[in-house]
C-alpha cells in the first residue's frame, strides 16, 4: 500500500509539474481579467500617436524570443554590475517600445499586482500591434515568467543578420524550432516598420539581385558612407499596414535588406513567396501560426524565473 501511494504522488507530482509548464490563453483569466484590454488600449492609444511602433513591438518581441527564450531578457537595462542585451549590436540604436511596455506594465501592476509577467506583456502587445495595422489576430498562450539575468553574448549570436544567405535564415530558425516556412511567414512582419542605412546599404549598392530604379531611390537617402542612422520603410507602398505587399515587393526584386531579397532570388522559398503574394489569407494564417510557434521558445514557467515588479530591472 505503501509502494502505491507513493506512486501516485509520485505521478500527481509529475503530472502538476507537467500542466504547470504549459502555457494557456487563460492563465490570467481569474487572477488578470482585465489584462486583454489594458494591453489592447494601451497598444491603440500608442499606434494613433506612432503607428511605427507596432512594427517595433514586434521587433522588441522577436528580439526577446530568439536569445534565450520568450522571457523579457531583452527588457533589461544594464547597471553598474549588469550587461543586458540592449548593447548588443543588433539591438544597440535601433530597438524601441520599452516606454511602451513599461506603460502597459504600470497599470497592470495597479490593478493586478505582481500577477502578470513582462514576458506575457510583450507577447499581448505584439499581437496587437499586429491587429491593430490591419494584420491577422491569434490567441497568445500566457503563463510566462521573467528571466533574472540576460545574455549579451547571445543577443549578438543569435540574431539574424541583415546580411544573411537563405541558408543561414533557415540555419538560424531552426535553430530554434522553426521551418523554412515559418521564416518566411515571420519574415513578412517587414511589411510594416523601418530600417536603417546601416543595414541595407550594401544591398543597395553592391548586390545585384535588386531593381536598378528602386537601388537608386534608396541611395538617395543612404549615401556610400554616413548617415548610417537614416531611416528607410521596409515596404515603402504601405509602410503602416500589416499586408503581404512585402511578398510583391521581393518578387518585383525590390527587398531592402539582403536578408529579404534572399527570399525570392532562385532559391528553396520562391514559390512560397509567390503564394503568399498572390494570397494574402494564406500568409495571414501561417504568420499567425508562426507567432505562437515563436512565443513557444523555450518560456519560463511555474517556479523558475519571477514576476518583475519593473520590465527594466530584476525585483
Amino acid at each position: 500500500m505503501a509502494r502505491l501511494l507513493e506512486l501516485a504522488f509520485l505521478f500527481f507530482f509529475l503530472a502538476s509539474t507537467t500542466c504547470e509548464a504549459q502555457l494557456s490563453p487563460s492563465f490570467y483569466s481569474q487572477t488578470c481579467p482585465t489584462l486583454p484590454t489594458i494591453v489592447s488600449l494601451t497598444m491603440r492609444t500608442t499606434l494613433l500617436l506612432d503607428p511605427r511602433m507596432g512594427a517595433s513591438i514586434l521587433r522588441l518581441f522577436f528580439h526577446d524570443c530568439f536569445v534565450n527564450g520568450c522571457d523579457a531578457s531583452v527588457l533589461l537595462d544594464d547597471t553598474a554590475t549588469f550587461t543586458g542585451e540592449k548593447g548588443a549590436g543588433p539591438n544597440a540604436n535601433s530597438l524601441r517600445g520599452f516606454n511602451v511596455i513599461d506603460t502597459i506594465k504600470t497599470a497592470v501592476e495597479l490593478l493586478c499586482p505582481g500577477t502578470v509577467s513582462c514576458a506575457d506583456i510583450l507577447a499581448l502587445a505584439a499581437r496587437d500591434g499586429v491587429t491593430l495595422l490591419g494584420g491577422p489576430s491569434w490567441t497568445v498562450p500566457l503563463g510566462r515568467r521573467d528571466a533574472t539575468t540576460a545574455s549579451l553574448s547571445a543577443a549578438n549570436s543569435n540574431l539574424p543578420s541583415p546580411a544573411s544567405s537563405l541558408s543561414q535564415l533557415i540555419s538560424a530558425f531552426a535553430a530554434k524550432g522553426l521551418s523554412a516556412r515559418d521564416m518566411t511567414a515571420l519574415s513578412g512582419a517587414h511589411t510594416i516598420g523601418q530600417a536603417r542605412c546601416v543595414n541595407f546599404r550594401s544591398h543597395i549598392y553592391n548586390d545585384a539581385d535588386i531593381d536598378p530604379a528602386f537601388a537608386a531611390t534608396r541611395q538617395g537617402g543612404c549615401p556610400a558612407s554616413g548617415g548610417d542612422n537614416n531611416l528607410a520603410a521596409l515596404d515603402a507602398q504601405t509602410a503602416n499596414s500589416f499586408d503581404n505587399a512585402y511578398f510583391k515587393n521581393l518578387i518585383a526584386s525590390r527587398g531592402l535588406l539582403h536578408s529579404d531579397q534572399e527570399l525570392f532570388n532562385n532559391g528553396t522559398l520562391d514559390s512560397l513567396v509567390q503564394q503568399y503574394s498572390s494570397n494574402p489569407g494564406a500568409f495571414a494564417a501561417d504568420f499567425a501560426a508562426a507567432m505562437v510557434k515563436m512565443s513557444n521558445i523555450s518560456p519560463l514557467t511555474g517556479t523558475s524565473g519571477e514576476i518583475r515588479l519593473n520590465c527594466r530591472r530584476v525585483n
